[in-house]
């Protein structure tokens, strides 16, 4: 790999000035890796505060033919942030303004740095929330760039149904508005989608318009065990088939429930565990409980714990969504590698079942985890970093999982993304799909500049 050309440097040290970083520290920093992926630093960070900091740096790759990766919390588990080839990674978390919130339209304008939290807090006091929750406090460009979803999805949607409209500086450093505010329109191609999940390598994320909703009138969470994965799994089918108002609906299976006892002082059931929670009016709200508690029942269900205060839901959720650092620390010294798939929620049993049957042999410890209401689970693989037969039987039942969920007509990667560590699967999924992909690329990043090795090799 090359050294930045001094000139380069020069020009973004003019504009951007102590911004523009090139020390190793900072630079490691950026390196993402994800959990199973090598690190891969960037030569250079530069933080971006305005629209017109993300043009000047833009365009000066495009002038020297370095390449850029937009960088936003670095939460990524496929390698999305890595330097494959060197060059500058473009840090957005400066650009942290709310821009606009239209409480009549149930909207809201940010900057790609805001965070999911930040902008929920900054809506707090006005009745309305946005819904998208990966567990992570992501930003919300990140959030656009990857497609994220997560617990919230069953009820709200994930990115792709929530993003309205973009603000991207193209990778010949022009910004573009990928549509007005509209709840719909017919007006040309959805440029929007074409750059949410697009994992930077499209152009950069500048700016994102947002649907919000109004904070539900009541809410009631709970948790409660089950004789099986295929008990639980089932019981949360049954109620979307119903159309009870499920705004969450995760599964754990008892080796995550382990963990999270331990690092959270709980005492639930060592057992597969569905944690719930119902959206609505209060008595919508009640009726569903009271009907979700009948289908977990005939599925063989035990008590479920109730949590209806705001106080008892955080809690509640604050343990499923640090679950998977729980699992994390359940070996010491282990690398975990946590992997995703997608199915239709048919089919979402007999994925999670045999699943479970491969991990039976695996040689060593893992836990399943996931947001079935949507068909999308997790499998957390902890592995000792030193064992070529752990990390070879890992590889293995990646390679198996993935092909599992291909079969039942899902994908490879719910939430997660490509990045680096799923192009291949990609290919096994959509083929020559994969190469309308490319001529995308091709037509609007003809230099290849834009977060390279992305979603599929050069």
């Amino acid at each position: 790999m090359s050294e930045l050309p001094a000139a380069f440097a020069e020009r973004l040290r003019a504009h951007l000035g102590e911004r523009f970083i090139t020390s190793k520290a900072i630079c490691g920093q950026h390196a993402g890796g994800g959990m199973h992926l090598r690190p891969l630093p960037p030569q250079a960070v530069a933080m971006a505060e305005s629209i017109d900091d993300i043009v000047a740096v833009v365009r000066a790759c495009d002038a020297f033919g370095v390449p850029l990766i937009p960088f936003g919390a670095g939460t990524s588990l496929e390698c999305h942030v890595g330097a494959a080839r060197g060059g500058v990674s473009l840090n957005l978390s400066g650009m942290n303004r709310v821009l606009l919130v239209n409480l009549e339209d149930q909207d809201c304008t940010v900057e790609a740095g805001v965070t999911r939290s930040a902008l929920n807090e900054h809506l707090r006091r006005t009745g309305l929330f946005f819904p998208v929750d990966p567990g992570a406090d992501a930003t919300i460009g990140g959030m656009a760039s990857t497609r994220a979803s997560g617990t919230t999805t069953v009820r709200y949607g994930g990115m792709r149904e929530n993003v309205l409209g973009l603000t991207v500086v193209t990778p010949a450093g022009e910004v573009v508005r990928t549509s007005r505010r509209a709840r719909k329109s017919a007006a040309g191609y959805d440029l929007t989608h074409l750059f949410v999940g697009a994992e930077g390598t499209l152009g950069v994320i500048a700016e994102v318009t947002l649907r919000l909703y109004g904070a539900p009138e009541a809410a009631s969470a709970a948790v409660g065990s089950f004789p099986s994965a295929a008990a639980a799994t089932t019981s949360v089918i049954e109620a979307v088939q119903l159309g009870l108002p499920l705004a969450r609906a995760e599964y754990l299976d008892a080796a995550t429930i382990a963990a999270v006892n331990n690092a959270f002082k709980t005492n639930h059931a060592l057992a597969d565990t569905l944690f719930v929670e119902f959206h609505g009016a209060p008595e919508e709200v009640a009726r569903a409980s009271e009907r979700f508690k009948a289908i977990a029942l005939d599925n063989g269900g035990g008590e479920f714990k109730w949590a209806i205060e705001e106080e008892e839901r955080t809690a509640l959720w604050r343990a499923r969504h640090h679950a998977g650092f729980a699992v994390a620390a359940s070996r010491p010294g282990a690398r975990p590698w946590s992997t995703d798939v997608c199915v239709p929620i048919s089919r979402l049993a007999e994925c999670i079942v045999e699943t479970k049957k491969d991990l039976a042999s695996a040689p060593f410890p893992a836990a399943v985890l996931g947001h079935v209401g949507d068909g999308n689970f997790h499998v957390v693989l902890m592995l000792n970093p030193s064992s070529r037969e752990e990390l070879a039987a890992a590889e293995q039942f990646n390679d198996a999982l993935v092909a599992r969920a291909i079969a039942m007509d899902g994908t490879c990667t719910g939430e997660h993304g490509v990045g680096l560590g799923k192009r291949e699967a990609l290919v096994a999924e959509l083929g020559a799909s994969v190469d309308l992909m490319r001529a995308i690329k091709r037509a609007l990043d003809p230099r290849g500049l834009m977060n390279p090795e992305k979603i599929f090799a050069a």
